[in-house]
């Protein structure tokens, strides 16, 4: 049974989550302590976490990135705030995915549903190796002579799909369709930040030029 934690403070919500995850055999563990959330997070060792942005104590992007210095937990921001403006900056702070309130219930679990897919397969999948350079799917870990960076599972999908299309251009529309599903409820500029701060994660290796933007079409990992 999958675990999904959900950090969340309004009731109705919670209940609402749960009764409709219930049926689908989740498990869903909800915040006890607000001052202490990264540590709960990483106490029941969720398959999944939602995350509110407006939070009774500090707001969700201070707690996604205090979930992401000790975990790669695939990451939803549920949100009443505008998406535009937001969803970049839950984006950045090492989020996965984005719906906005008012959401339908049917859109947020294919979402987790997809997500949880997603990232069961590429665990299932081997190491690659490419040059001096090795990434393990399992911990989305990449390593070479330089260091090594850990990858969220999203930096981790991304990178793994552009190593399965090495060298060829891999359209954004591609991406956003492995990725999410299509991606109908991003904003394209998802996957840009998403491409960003990956690049960022590959600069101290001396990777960030290996992924090449193809102006207008999407992206090409050289080697």
């Amino acid at each position: 049974m999958a675990k999904i934690f959900i950090v969340e403070d309004n009731l109705d919500i919670i209940h609402s989550v749960k009764n409709e995850f219930t049926k689908w055999q989740y498990k869903v563990i909800t915040v006890n302590d607000w001052h202490n959330v990264a540590g709960e997070i990483e106490k029941a060792s969720p398959d999944l976490v939602l995350f509110d942005i407006t939070l009774p104590t500090f707001d969700g992007f201070y707690w996604i990135q205090e979930v992401r210095k000790a975990s790669q937990v695939p990451i939803i921001v549920i949100s009443a705030a505008d998406i535009d403006a937001n969803v970049m900056h839950a984006v950045a702070a090492g989020a996965d995915d984005y719906i906005m309130k008012p959401f339908s219930l049917t859109v947020l679990l294919a979402k987790v549903q997809a997500l949880l897919r997603r990232n069961s397969h590429i665990n299932d999948s081997e190491e690659l190796i490419w040059d001096t350079n090795s990434f393990n799917p399992l911990t989305n870990v990449l390593t070479n002579s330089r260091g090594t960076a850990q990858l969220t599972p999203t930096e981790g999908a991304m990178l793994q799909v552009l190593l399965n299309h090495r060298n060829n251009t891999v359209t954004k529309e591609d991406l956003l369709e492995w990725l999410w599903q299509g991606g109908k409820y991003l904003n394209e500029n998802t996957l840009n930040v998403n491409i960003s701060r990956l690049r960022t994660k590959l600069s101290p290796l001396g990777l960030k030029q290996c992924i090449r933007t193809e102006r207008g079409i999407g992206y090409r990992l050289v080697v």
